[in-house]
């Protein structure tokens, strides 16, 4: 449903809508999307944006630049929720406060085997498993993984590996396992162990160090001093944990903190992430569209947005007031006393923390990034940046990188890799020419983003190639730049090669805009390493079972998928082989020799 821009009559427009949940467009005069919205009761909310009562000064531009409205109803809220998510990320409204986080949030997992194993899961999730969070990053959830093999010392190897096993591993001796793939330990204790780390990630620790109190009391009774020991060190180590948390509840409640803080223009919001009464750890996001926002309507957009994937947790604190109709049915509360107040002030440092950061460091890069243009003698409205850089062993495996720096920061979801085909080994002039042509064949077939300025890791002749690919595609206008090491291929020392290779510049080592090349230029060449490792140990991995005799693609396939990998065939013995179906006694004895010839 939608009606003419020049003769948009609001009042009648709402008295069409019906009472149905749904989303709805806020349109301009040339169409465009000002601006997406969910609603419970579509009459209902798309009235309220032309009540006389005021609004933020924000929701005035807005309403005051509507010329049509588009609505779709929808069967539930729920899925109104989902729709108004996708449509904002496709189309990118003006007004749409928008936090781009594409990544799932990491859950700690506990499997369901007969002897469980802990790991780190992201994604979706198996009902025969438990999980726990989720965290904030990856590194929380690799923190409790460390912490609850320290204590409890559960398993963490693979399904493969575990039933492979002939004796037990080094985490075993190190303390960190007790080997349940060799019987060191019995079903029944390993269920125990299990057990307390659900009690403990659920925040009942206090259960925890009861059970083993009374556990270590009974060894020693029984004179089992040994056990007594392992019970007295499980339950000291628990009682350190929550000697130091900052954030500490007496019950295990799970709860988001958010806090909102704009200063100069500039919004911040730091999510604190409590779980089993612990603090897990806290995120800060920064928010595209949300000048003039007030800091209740930048945490309904986060809000709205991160819950469209995530459970809420029963209890969700905030610092501002929000509407609580557009929220539905997350529960938010913003009267906060007592401990869940240290809660709410913490995640409020964190985001005044986070914002004075990244002011100081935007700083730094617009200071660099003016620095370089004025240098180069661009001019000042350039901001883009790609840099191309090629990485191979002995000409294997060679993967060239892109990375992009925009808006003063890279942007790493615009990174691309290229795996280098048909060319000569460690011809990395035809690698560089391969992958410039690939990369701006699909940006002009698409009408993507054109940079202000190409750098490339090399000299030259680098140079040379890269404008001549660039010609190719009529794209011989844009500004390149060579990045040649210097003497001693020391960092500092670094000359750009500019005009095809006519004039060199040689910046000051302490030079800004030397600064942010080097940054960016640091940041290809890891790029393309991590790309080329990866290419190399997977060509690597079928070669050398390639070589075997008798193994072919169907084996290499059985041997890989039984073992979990190369190093689980590498480490599997003879008798273990011959457990791969298709694999006869002579062939296992064929691979062992090759593999440990």
């Amino acid at each position: 449903m939608s009606t003419a821009a020049t003769s948009f009559d609001a009042r009648a427009f709402v008295a069409g809508l019906p009472g149905l949940p749904g989303v709805y467009r806020m349109l301009g005069a040339a169409g465009e999307v000002l601006y997406v919205g969910k609603a419970k009761d579509l009459r209902k909310r798309v009235s309220s944006y032309f009540q006389k009562t005021a609004s933020s000064p924000r929701i005035q531009l807005m309403v005051s630049q509507v010329a049509a409205i588009e609505i779709t109803a929808t069967r539930s809220e729920g899925e109104a929720l989902l729709l108004e998510n996708n449509l904002i990320k496709s189309l990118a409204p003006r007004y749409n406060i928008v936090f781009r986080d594409d990544k799932s949030y990491p859950c700690l997992m506990i499997t369901g085997h007969a002897f469980p194993r802990i790991g780190f899961h992201r994604g979706a999730q198996d009902r025969r498993n438990r999980y726990f969070g989720p965290f904030p990053h990856a590194a929380a959830v690799r923190e409790s993984i460390q912490f609850l093999q320290r204590v409890f010392r559960l398993r963490t190897c693979d399904d493969t590996v575990f039933a492979n096993r002939s004796r037990p591993c080094l985490l075993y001796q190190i303390r960190r396992c007790t080997a349940p793939c060799t019987a060191q330990i019995t079903a029944e204790r390993y269920a125990q162990d299990v057990n307390n780390a659900a009690l403990f990630l659920d925040g009942r620790e206090n259960d925890v160090i009861d059970a083993l109190t009374t556990r270590m009391n009974t060894a020693a009774a029984r004179l089992a001093f040994e056990e007594a020991a392992q019970y007295r060190d499980q339950v000291r180590a628990l009682s350190r944990v929550q000697a130091r948390q900052y954030v500490e509840s007496s019950v295990g409640v799970d709860a988001d903190v958010v806090a909102c803080c704009i200063e100069a223009g500039a919004a911040c919001v730091n999510l604190v992430m409590i779980r089993g009464g612990r603090h897990v750890g806290d995120r800060s996001f920064f928010p595209n569209n949300a000048e003039g926002a007030t800091p209740g309507e930048v945490l309904l957009a986060f809000l709205v947005q991160h819950y469209v994937e995530q459970p809420a947790p029963p209890l969700v604190l905030a610092n501002a007031d929000i509407d609580a109709e557009a929220l539905a049915p997350v529960k938010v509360a913003t009267r906060i006393q007592g401990e869940r107040r240290v809660w709410l002030e913490m995640a409020e440092k964190n985001a005044q923390l986070a914002l004075t950061h990244r002011a100081r460091e935007r700083g730094t890069q617009e200071h660099r990034l003016a620095s370089l243009l004025q240098a180069l003698g661009l001019p000042e409205t350039a901001h883009r940046i790609e840099c191309f850089d090629v990485s191979h062993t002995m000409g294997e495996a060679a993967v060239a990188s892109c990375v992009v720096y925009d808006r003063h920061a890279m942007q790493n979801s615009e990174y691309r890799r290229f795996n280098i085909r048909d060319i000569t080994p460690g011809d990395d002039y035809a690698a560089m020419r391969q992958a410039l042509a690939r990369r701006y064949e699909r940006v002009t077939g698409e009408c993507g983003k054109v940079p202000d300025l190409i750098l490339i890791d090399g000299g030259k002749g680098q140079v040379a190639k890269a404008r001549e690919a660039l010609a190719d595609l009529g794209l011989s206008d844009l500004t390149l730049a060579g990045v040649a090491k210097g003497p001693e291929r020391k960092a500092g020392m670094e000359v750009l090669i500019l005009d095809d290779g006519a004039r060199e510049l040689e910046l000051d080592p302490q030079h800004p805009g030397l600064h942010l090349v080097q940054q960016i230029r640091d940041e290809a060449h890891r790029f393309a390493i991590v790309g080329h490792r990866k290419r190399r140990g997977k060509a690597r991995t079928t070669s050398m079972l390639n070589e075997i005799p008798g193994v072919g693609a169907k084996r290499r396939q059985r041997l890989l998928a039984h073992f979990g990998g190369l190093q689980g065939v590498r480490s599997a013995g003879v008798d273990d082989l011959i457990q791969v179906d298709g694999i006869s006694r002579k062939i296992a004895e064929q691979i062992y020799r090759h593999l440990h010839g």
